[in-house]
């Protein structure tokens, strides 16, 4: 990997950033994008630059007191959140602990030379952690964005694609972000999409140790990858669909993350329509494919107004530009169907 490191291109960075008044060319930017010291004027950040026993006596000021669920894992697996060696279950268990039980253990893994691992993802700060944001946030013009909280010691997270944008923060360690533009799909050899370890389908491929044999065209995608290494302080905008690899480094890793969708929750997610197309399509004949091929061009992916200029709008239905009423008669007659 020390090899690919010094070929990789370093993400686009950019500094005093006001994290109340985010330009529109940052947050709809179609390229990862480095924010320096965005919320280093953070409590919680001046704590973590004192000593990680601050960083969880700040924490503990807001803890709900509500279990939640962690990853933990041995030391063989080296951090890195994955499966077992047929892909029929994960190398890691899940386990409902409280946030006290999360920072006992951390500190008692950071006196081994040989940890192992726990991990806390995406729980959500306003139920877990009420009030941390009055003190520690940043404001996302036009947006309502869910706010999330990642703690735990040494981990490596696979590379994944998040569909809403993402501004994560990290707070606490320092932390490595290698990024996939969307076109590599073919080259980073994905694992099931109905099965993975947080819900979003994997790269199969380790990245600190590709094995080129078993997938040689991984090569193309490192030719494209991005990183950026991020320091306590700093955030990074990872846009809509871009795979990411993140690796947390040190004994105490602290992220806050901010997700939000720039078209209407009520609109769905588009991994369970492609979910139904491989239910209901993949496996069709040939020329049948090639038909609903170009009924999906027609009507979703090169859709013109001339399309369906010939239909008075009143009649056009589901073919109208979509709001919510429109959305929620879609969903009611597909509900029908499935029952």
């Amino acid at each position: 990997m020390s090899g690919l490191v010094n070929l990789m291109r370093q993400i686009r960075e950019v500094s005093n950033i006001d994290p109340n008044g985010i330009p529109d060319e940052i947050l709809s930017s179609k390229e990862p994008v480095l924010l320096k010291n965005l919320v280093g004027h953070w409590p919680l950040v001046e704590a973590a630059k004192k000593s990680d026993s601050d960083i969880i006596s700040y924490l503990r000021e807001f803890d709900a007191k509500k279990p939640l669920t962690a990853m933990t894992g041995s030391p063989e697996i080296g951090g890195r959140i994955f499966y077992n060696e047929d892909l029929s279950g994960f190398n890691f268990d899940y386990r409902r602990v409280s946030l006290e039980e999360v920072f006992q253990r951390l500190v008692e893994c950071s006196e081994m030379a040989n940890p192992p691992m726990i991990y806390v993802g995406s729980t959500n700060i306003d139920n877990w952690l009420p009030g941390f944001r009055d003190r520690n946030d940043i404001f996302v013009q036009n947006q309502e964005p869910l706010a999330s909280l990642w703690i735990g010691n040494q981990s490596r997270v696979a590379p994944h694609y998040d569909f809403p944008t993402n501004i994560a923060c990290s707070v606490a360690g320092r932390r490595r972000f290698t990024f996939f533009p969307p076109e590599q799909l073919e080259n980073l050899y994905v694992g099931p999409i109905d099965f993975s370890p947080a819900g979003q389908p994997i790269s199969l491929v380790d990245i600190l140790n590709p094995d080129y044999a078993k997938f040689p065209k991984y090569k193309n995608a490192e030719d494209a990858a991005l990183f950026a290494d991020l320091e306590i302080g700093d955030a990074v905008l990872v846009p809509s669909m871009w795979w990411h690899h993140v690796e947390a480094k040190d004994n105490l890793n602290v992220l806050v993350n901010y997700w939000w969708r720039t078209t209407p929750n009520y609109m769905g997610s588009p991994l369970n329509v492609l979910q139904h197309a491989i239910l209901g399509l993949r496996d069709l004949p040939d020329d049948q494919r090639e038909i609903w091929s170009n009924l999906f061009d027609y009507y979703v992916f090169n859709q013109r107004d001339e399309n369906i200029s010939h239909i008075p709008k009143d009649a056009r239905g589901a073919l109208n530009p979509m709001n919510e009423v429109i959305a929620s008669k879609i969903k009611n007659v597909l509900s029908d169907k499935f029952q």
